[in-house]
C-alpha cells in the first residue's frame, strides 16, 4: 500500500469522525468509566482495554464486539497511541492516550514492543 492510499484513508477516517464521550462500565475490568471531556472516550482509564464496536472513530458500525486488549504503545504528535489486538478477531486499533490514563501500565505496555 502507497503512501497516497495510506494519507486518503486517514483523512476519510478524519472526516468519519463522530464524537461520542460517554459514562460506561469497562467489561474488562468492572469499573465505572467517567466521560473525558475534552474528547471521546474510547478505553478504560484503569485496565486500558477497549471494545471493538467502530468501524470508524464513534460510528458503533462493526458487529465484533470483541475486547480490544492493549499490546503496545506508539509515539504520535505530542502524545501516544495505545495498540490494540481484538480478542476475537485479532485486528489492531490504535487508540490515542488519554490523559487519565493509569501511566503504571503505560510504561508497562512500552516494555511490550511485540504485538
Amino acid at each position: 500500500m502507497g503512501y497516497d492510499t495510506i494519507l486518503f484513508s486517514w483523512v476519510i477516517k478524519l472526516k468519519k469522525f463522530t464524537m461520542i464521550d460517554e459514562n460506561f462500565i469497562c467489561e474488562k475490568c468492572g469499573k465505572k468509566v467517567k466521560r473525558l471531556g475534552y474528547t471521546a472516550r474510547d478505553h478504560c482509564p484503569y485496565c486500558l482495554y477497549s471494545k471493538h464496536v467502530d468501524v470508524f472513530p464513534g460510528d458503533r458500525k462493526n458487529t465484533c464486539y470483541g475486547l480490544l486488549k492493549p499490546v503496545g504503545i506508539e509515539k504520535f504528535k505530542n502524545n501516544y497511541k495505545i495498540i490494540y489486538r481484538c480478542e476475537k478477531c485479532k485486528e489492531l486499533h490504535k487508540n490515542i492516550m488519554a490523559i487519565d490514563d493509569d501511566m503504571k501500565l503505560i510504561i508497562e505496555l512500552s516494555k511490550n514492543t511485540i504485538y
